[in-house]
């Protein structure tokens, strides 16, 4: 099967830090490949992969000056469709405008929708929807007037999430800055625990990173920036817990499942996504707001079965059962 993988050019494949759509293609492509499909990775120039790389940016606009967005993402779209009859499936991980070309080609594309940015992209998800199927992240982030062929979980290369016993003392935030990730709740539900409190992700919102975190920034409350595979892997797995407290609906939340598979709990709020991700033996699941039921879970993550988080990922988080969904899902297409 010839499968063609549309990725976002917002960051490199895989990202060199942040970029949680482009990680998902990365690992997806690679565990594809491993197990014998033809993948071609439409992405940026400098990406890192096994699959057949093409390409028409450089780099990621995110992260390369100079680049216009609109260009950019028009030659990269026009770079896959022009080719669309050399491949079986089309898989576009590239959020909605992508459906715009599938109309126009025979070639079945499947979309993964990695949530929806607010609801003025949903008419064009209506429009396409029955001439490209869609598959959604989880049960939580589907839209009730669109139809899916399939909920299929991120998946984890757990070799690169080694499992850690014991964990420490320090919380960890991994997220945004922004309102929506609830770096701010995290520093309150920190300092009423009296745990230390590591925080690390891009500086999406300047002014909420100005007013809500950097004036708690002491020895207690650390910023480390946007960190790469390597130091996610420590920072999750030396950690008490992975406080959430999402103030949106979570369409999965990577950093949980990668927490979960160091062992480490999450106590995160209940929005979205986060009862299927956490469930009852990943951590902690409290109401919105309730900062002192997250405090209680603080205490009692010191007695968590880190064990069973583990568990849980290897059973519905892996790369191999990632891979095996999405095979799936192309061999309906080929029928459809």
């Amino acid at each position: 099967m010839r499968v063609a993988m549309l990725a976002p050019i917002a960051w490199r494949v895989p990202p060199r830090h942040y970029g949680p759509w482009e990680r998902v293609v990365s690992l997806l492509t690679e565990e594809l490949v491993r197990t014998g499909t033809d993948v071609t990775l439409f992405a940026t120039a400098d990406s890192l992969t096994t699959a057949t790389l093409s390409a028409t940016a450089p780099g990621g606009y995110e992260e390369t000056p100079g680049l216009d967005v609109k260009v950019e993402e028009a030659l990269h779209l026009a770079n896959l469709f022009d080719q669309a009859g050399a491949f079986d499936v089309i898989h576009n991980h590239a959020d909605f405008l992508p459906l715009s070309y599938a109309g126009l080609v025979n070639t079945p594309t499947v979309t993964t929708i990695h949530g929806f940015s607010g609801p003025r992209i949903l008419p064009v998800y209506r429009r396409y929807d029955g001439r490209t199927a869609y598959v959604s992240i989880s049960d939580a982030d589907r839209c009730p007037e669109l139809t899916y062929l399939a909920t299929i979980y991120h998946g984890l290369d757990l070799s690169e999430l080694r499992f850690d016993p014991r964990g420490g003392e320090a919380l960890v935030f991994f997220g945004r800055m922004h309102p929506d990730k609830g770096a701010a709740d995290a520093i309150r539900i920190a300092q009423a625990a009296g745990r230390p409190l590591l925080m690390a992700g891009i500086i999406q919102d300047a002014g909420y990173f100005e007013r809500e975190v950097q004036p708690h920034l002491s020895g207690d409350i650390q910023y480390l920036g946007s960190v790469g595979p390597q130091e996610r892997e420590r920072l999750l797995g030396g950690a008490r817990a992975l406080l959430h407290p999402v103030h949106f609906d979570e369409p999965f939340g990577l950093s949980m499942a990668e927490a979960m598979a160091c062992g480490t709990p999450v106590i995160a709020y209940r929005r979205g996504s986060v009862p299927e991700v956490v469930g009852d033996d990943g951590g902690f699941i409290v109401e919105e707001g309730d900062e002192a039921a997250a405090v209680q879970a603080v205490h009692a993550a010191a007695r968590f079965d880190r064990h069973a988080a583990r568990a849980r990922v290897e059973r519905l988080f892996t790369v191999e059962r990632m891979a095996r969904a999405y095979g799936e899902v192309y061999r309906k297409m080929q029928v459809r």
